[in-house]
């Protein structure tokens, strides 16, 4: 069991949560929802113990597991070693006594403390750490001959099974996860989700994935409303409770204001008249419905609509042998295709397997968009009539120059555009008053991607191509995102692990894996079912 108890956080005058109480129970396994800047991360650290609240309590059991959000933390360490540090006292125990060994002569005080830490050491199951973090990292699937290795030699979806067995280490009685999902592909994305749906713990897990929330967790803790609430079922679940609540509030609230303006009216007319004891008890009756004011929601909510300037022609692009190397390995193999206007494309597979590469090779003649350090080693790619492209890179951040302020940026892809067409853009995606004055270096990556969208909006490009859009995107941003290209009447290529993303947008799959590319001329339920 976790449970905090009147716990309060603010930064200066903004409250993230304010006399909060809540308990998580064994067995269940909760989502943390809530728009950036809401407060997730914040609330995680207090369940952790990185963080002191600022008032109130938290209770937490011996042993915690906990998966970091950052990746690379562990680059410099064995495999074996990331995960015996799941255990803090166990690790510090070690590093301690290997640090008294290191010594030319030991004291007295050192042959005692080495006394003291052995026994830490047994206390701990040190002494089979290893083949018991073995144990671990062999069900997790991470090979005996990557257990010596440094985290820095693994891939992406490896990295997260390792500090999944460095949060498992131990045996402990609650999980917390923090966007376990980030840089994962989708196959490790669905192995994630199977081993967590047999997890039989209290699972706390931040995800901006709605699909992962959907099908792993039994309840959600929606931080809002400057407190958390916890709902049954998942993401959807939630966001249907939530909204129904929230509309019996508002109506009982606007029926109380209808009563209470007619009582004000009777008060009004009778209050100078014979009718002083109804006028005093209407004025009782004004004070006890008196309105509560609702509580502001944090929540956000984009709106996106991509259009055209005008429609490309039928024949939007067509590519032969595209063939792409780094050093001896080739990534691409002679891939050809034609893509037709209003075609939905998701490229699909493991990190690493060539999806970027594609796109690059696919605009290396494309003016204005290019990279300029790369060069495809073979093929010919041929634009149609009328193509325009609208870009979405990987590093969304690279492509916005500093020294401007977020409207003065935008102002430059259309300087015929109105300052009033800018600023409504600009609120479309909640850059809403003085933020169009923000300097662009300045913005976090969430605003990064936000401000390209605005780009899109403003050109009205025919073609959209997207690398991994919903990276720094919270999950109100990408159901906005999933709904516009939906909608979009112009032609879309998309690199994406987003599972809802993918089922609901595409119409075309490119499969990326050892044995080339696999085009798939239909949408992904279709691929499933062939492939399983």
């Amino acid at each position: 069991m976790i449970s905090v108890s009147n716990i309060s956080m603010r930064y200066g005058s903004k409250v993230l949560f304010e006399e909060v109480s809540v308990s998580f129970v064994p067995g269940r396994r909760y989502g943390l929802t809530g728009p950036n800047g809401a407060g997730k991360s914040t609330f995680m650290k207090i369940l952790t113990g990185e963080l002191e609240p600022q008032k109130g309590t938290v209770v937490r059991p011996r042993k915690l597991g906990v998966l970091r959000q950052d990746q690379f933390a562990f680059d410099a360490y064995r495999v074996i070693d990331t995960v015996i540090m799941g255990n803090k006292p166990l690790w510090a125990a070690l590093e301690e006594r290997d640090r008294i060994y290191e010594k030319a002569e030991m004291t007295n005080e050192d042959g005692m403390r080495l006394g003291e830490l052995e026994g830490v050491i047994g206390d701990e199951d040190g002494y089979t750490a290893e083949s018991d973090a073995a144990v671990l990292l062999q069900g997790l699937d991470i090979d005996d001959a990557l257990h010596e290795r440094k985290m820095s030699e693994l891939q992406g979806g490896q990295k997260v099974r390792v500090l999944l067995a460095q949060a498992l280490f131990g045996k402990p009685e609650a999980l917390l996860l923090d966007e376990p999902t980030n840089y994962l592909d989708l196959d490790s994305i669905h192995w994630l989700q199977d081993f967590l749906q047999k997890y039989d713990g209290t699972l706390i897990a931040i995800s901006h994935d709605r699909h992962f929330l959907n099908s792993v967790t039994t309840h959600t803790a929606d931080i809002d409303y400057q407190t958390i609430i916890v709902y049954t079922g998942g993401y959807d679940e939630m966001v249907m409770a939530k909204t129904q609540v929230r509309s019996t509030l508002e109506s009982q609230n606007a029926q109380r204001e209808k009563k209470i303006a007619q009582l004000n009216d009777f008060i009004a007319r009778f209050a100078a008249g014979t009718r002083s004891s109804q006028v005093t008890s209407r004025r009782k009756e004004v004070e006890r419905l008196q309105t509560n004011e609702l509580a502001r929601s944090n929540i956000q909510r984009p709106y996106i609509r991509f259009d055209q300037v005008r429609p490309s022609g039928k024949h939007v692009l067509e590519f032969k042998h595209i063939t792409k190397l780094y050093g001896e390995q080739t990534v691409i193999d002679a891939f050809s295709a034609n893509i037709l206007r209003g075609e939905k494309i998701c490229l699909m597979g493991r990190n690493g397997a060539g999806k970027t590469t594609l796109l690059k090779s696919l605009l290396a003649n494309y003016p204005g968009l290019a990279d300029k350090d790369f060069t495809l080693d073979s093929g010919s790619v041929f634009w149609g009539h009328e193509a325009q492209v609208g870009y979405f890179p990987q590093d969304v951040g690279a492509t916005i120059e500093h020294g401007l302020t977020v409207a003065e940026w935008l102002h430059r892809f259309d300087p015929k555009a109105t300052v009033e067409e800018i600023r409504g853009i600009l609120g479309q995606m909640l850059f809403s008053g003085e933020e169009g004055g923000k300097p662009t270096k300045a913005l976090s990556g969430g605003e990064q991607a936000r401000l390209v969208f605005c780009k899109l909006i403003l050109t009205k490009p025919n073609i959209l191509i997207f690398d991994e859009p919903t990276n720094h995107l919270d999950l109100e941003a990408i159901n906005a995102l999933n709904i516009a290209l939906q909608r979009y009447e112009g032609t879309v290529l998309l690199v994406t692990h987003d599972h809802d993303l993918i089922d609901e947008v595409a119409t075309r799959l490119w499969h990326f894996d050892t044995n080339g590319i696999e085009d798939f001329q239909g949408p992904y339920e279709e691929w499933k079912g062939k492939h399983n």
